[in-house]
């Protein structure tokens, strides 16, 4: 069962479970490889004698905080945040220990609009606009891997979801949808 099974309707399906770019990552990864080297360099570096020992335990200390700070810290964030789009709705989560959702009926959406500058572009990403109708306003999402596609999509559900509303109004009112 996928991530968000235990928040759909009956009706309902996962359409795409997106987290952002994997590029989110490219900073972690740099500062992890960077704190490795250089912390192992610099016990290298470290003369022997008494001090030694605690010389490179206060470095491979100072690493481990400097590693959960600029390493753990992100890549938790990234996994734990979930852009789930359904053919009933899109669901957003994120957070590590608290958590923040927010979910946007394909009925409420209003426009759906998509960025990319150059850069994005070339590793198909960018940055995802809804607008929706009432309280939520515009909910702006960054570094949506595919937003052009994420974008199409939305907009294709945004129609099936109408024609389906219409077909069951339809049909409650005893009315052909197509007269509707």
């Amino acid at each position: 069962m996928a991530y968000p099974d235990k928040l759909l309707a009956e009706d309902e399906e996962v359409v795409r479970h997106l987290h952002p770019h994997w590029l989110t990552l490219a900073r972690p990864v740099l500062v992890l490889l960077s704190v490795v080297g250089g912390t192992s360099f610099g016990a290298a570096l470290v003369p022997s004698g008494p001090a030694q020992g605690t010389v490179r335990t206060l470095l491979a200390g100072l690493a481990l905080v400097l590693l959960v700070v600029a390493v753990l810290r992100p890549v938790l964030r990234w996994r734990t945040t979930h852009y789930v789009v359904t053919t009933r709705r899109v669901l957003l989560r994120e957070g590590v220990l608290a958590r923040r959702g927010r979910d946007i009926a394909l009925s409420r959406i209003a426009e759906v609009s998509f960025r990319q500058s150059l850069g994005q572009r070339l590793v198909r990403s960018g940055t995802l606009t809804i607008e929706s109708e009432g309280d939520g306003g515009t909910t702006v999402l960054e570094r949506i891997p595919d937003s052009d596609g994420v974008q199409q999509l939305l907009v294709a559900l945004v129609e099936e979801d109408a024609d389906r509303r219409a077909r069951e109004d339809g049909d409650r009112h005893g009315v052909p949808w197509q007269w509707v």
